[in-house]
């Protein structure tokens, strides 16, 4: 089984898997394909709950559906992600939130999307025995403050932020980091300088790992970013499966004998 202290120590050395996952079957096939870690993700939000962004889910969804995924997985280390406003408002909520997520929840650990307020509350977490997985570079909770979902860290000032940023959550306990929609150029040299992992999703191939939406992998969506890939079209085998079986029922087809069962005993009953 994956564990924060293994995923640490594999710095530098084999590139690290990560995927999000929502429910428990897909992360049964996460799981049993030997991907590293499975991301309970808000990005649900957009994913799978028909939101325009990440900022309408709560708590009590990333909850329930890390408890699923946490039940289907064996050997993935588990990382539920904190939505928006359920940390970084008051320490205390902050605190519990993050726990209730390890407590309630069987994730692993927690993900913060994370600026210069959510230092100390690593450090915080970390002394509490909740690791957690900083992020930086484009986060989804900030679109409307940032105007979009642009990449960032593309000037030198916000690139030495960035940079300075990633030091400090290490320091303060952080046993990763995601680095998301930033040059490759910077990627690199914010791996370089650190000793904890980094997780990239649109940060190019000099990061520790890389993480991608499980949607965007399937091919679910009609759109997915232009960092991302797709490695199959599971959206056209849906739409002919359901399409197969639309056609199927107004013709008669199914159900077939072999999908039905004949009692001989109720022959009578009207």
């Amino acid at each position: 089984m994956v564990t924060t202290r293994e995923l640490r120590d594999r710095a530098g050395d084999e590139p690290i898997t990560m995927l999000t996952a929502y429910d428990a079957p897909t992360a049964a096939v996460i799981d049993d394909a030997g991907i590293d870690v499975i991301l309970v993700g808000d990005s649900m939000g957009n994913a799978v709950l028909g939101h325009d962004s990440t900022l309408p889910v709560t708590l009590e969804e990333v909850q329930s559906r890390t408890g699923a995924v946490a039940r289907a997985t064996e050997d993935a280390l588990v990382v539920a992600d904190m939505p928006f406003l359920s940390f970084g408002v008051d320490d205390a909520d902050s605190v519990e939130n993050a726990g209730r997520m390890l407590k309630e929840a069987d994730a692993d650990a927690v993900k913060i999307e994370s600026g210069p307020h959510t230092v100390e509350l690593t450090r915080k977490l970390a002394q509490l025995g909740i690791p957690v997985m900083a992020h930086l570079g484009l986060t989804p909770q900030h679109v409307n403050q940032l105007g979009g979902y642009q990449r960032q860290g593309t000037d030198p000032d916000a690139a030495e932020e960035l940079l300075e940023l990633a030091r400090e959550h290490e320091d303060a306990g952080a046993f990763s980091l995601v680095l998301e929609h930033v040059p490759a150029n910077l990627a690199a040299q914010v791996t370089a300088a650190l000793d904890i992992p980094t997780i990239g999703i649109g940060a190019g191939p000099d990061t520790n790992g890389q993480v991608l939406v499980i949607t965007d992998v399937l091919g679910l969506d009609e759109w997915s970013p232009p960092f991302s890939k797709q490695y199959a079209d599971l959206r056209g085998e849906m739409t002919s499966a359901v399409e197969s079986y639309k056609r199927e029922v107004e013709s008669g087809e199914f159900p077939a004998d072999e999908h039905s069962h004949v009692e001989d005993d109720v022959d009578d009953v009207y």
